[in-house]
């Protein structure tokens, strides 16, 4: 008797820990082939216990003080990103009367969370606003999808090139770790800039040159590299409370001038991660002589700034950069000097407050 009770609870122990299985057909990531594997179903409490614990996790969490940065977006939510710049010229003559011009640039987009599946998100991009100004001399000019077509010919075709870009929507494929896997749609965005340039550019040849030097400057690299750096701010390997990380990219096409940007993150809590932003290119001089005559020109550029992201969903709440840029051109010829300064006060604001 004793034997068969514990046969008898060898067996309940069995069937206790044994688990049900389901066939799913999934993709191997190796090589990308679809295979049927058998999965263990999971116990729904346990499940809806997990999510749950996930779900409180917020996006930007740290384990054992250092902070990584996910998205837990939501389904059916939208997302801005508005970026505003606005640079302020001022030159100097050599006399030492002052100019200065000032251009004003807003990009209005928002992301709408279609779907979430397999760690993938599923985003449209909605192109919903442009518009840029220039002020020198006391005149003002605008061109702004929002407002009519002006009427300044040399303006014009300005406004239709925004306003055809501006209604569109591409589709966005990004992992929650912030990976741009995709971004798709541009033919149907360079179709609708092509018929509306088709009665300004009658020549066919210089419409195929407008429309390639359109796609050079709004293409999925040129979008993934933008979104890459204005939503994931914090490394993929984490960082504590106060450490500094540094990218680097290039000034100039031959890359010999870097623009360096330095990171720190100042805290996180309340419902924010906080990091402030440093950084640019130092001070470069250059000195050459021909014919008795020595120009000397020097030029820097300094940048200061935070940003601060959603603690909850991982995206950026907002940005304020501010970026100083001073050139200045000295000719000599021993005897007597001229020098002209042109110096530049640029602000990015992303999701500037209404």
């Amino acid at each position: 008797m004793k034997k068969f009770t514990a046969i008898a609870l060898l067996a309940i122990t069995l069937v206790a820990c044994k688990k049900e299985t389901q066939t799913v057909t999934k993709v191997d990531p190796e090589t990308g082939k679809t295979i049927t594997v058998e999965v263990p179903v999971e116990n729904t409490a346990d499940s809806t216990k997990i999510e749950k614990t996930q779900a409180a996790v917020p996006a930007i969490h740290d384990s054992l003080g250092i902070y990584k940065q996910t998205f837990k977006l939501v389904k059916g939510q939208t997302y801005p990103l508005v970026t505003y710049q606005k640079d302020v010229q001022t030159m100097t003559a050599p006399d030492g009367k002052s100019q200065s011009g000032t251009s004003e640039m807003t990009d209005e987009m928002s992301f709408t969370v279609n779907d979430f599946n397999n760690g993938t998100y599923d985003i449209t991009i909605n192109l919903t606003g442009k518009r840029n100004s220039q002020s020198a001399n006391g005149k003002t000019v605008s061109v702004d999808t929002k407002q009519a077509e002006p009427k300044d010919e040399q303006l014009k075709m300005m406004w239709k090139v925004n306003k055809a870009l501006v209604g569109n929507k591409l589709n966005l494929k990004m992992t929650e770790s912030g990976k741009v896997l995709s971004i798709t749609g541009f033919d149907a965005v360079y179709n609708k800039i092509s018929a509306s340039v088709g009665s300004t550019i009658k020549d066919a040849k210089d419409k195929t040159a407008f429309i390639n030097s359109f796609k050079q400057s709004f293409n999925e690299k040129m979008l993934k590299d933008q979104f890459t750096k204005n939503l994931v701010l914090i490394p993929a390997k984490g960082v504590k409370i106060g450490d500094k990380w540094s990218e680097s990219e290039n000034a100039t096409p031959d890359g010999k001038i870097k623009l360096t940007t330095t990171y720190t993150l100042k805290s996180v809590g309340d419902g924010i991660a906080e990091i402030s932003v440093a950084g640019g290119i130092p001070k470069k001089s250059d000195k050459q002589t021909q014919e008795g005559v020595t120009r000397s020109m020097s030029s820097e550029l300094a940048q200061n700034g935070t940003i601060t992201l959603d603690e909850k969903t991982g995206w950026v709440k907002n940005q304020n950069i501010s970026v100083k840029t001073t050139q200045t051109e000295t000719l000599s010829d021993g005897k007597q000097s001229q020098t002209m300064k042109s110096v530049s006060n640029s602000t990015v604001i992303v999701n500037p407050a209404k």
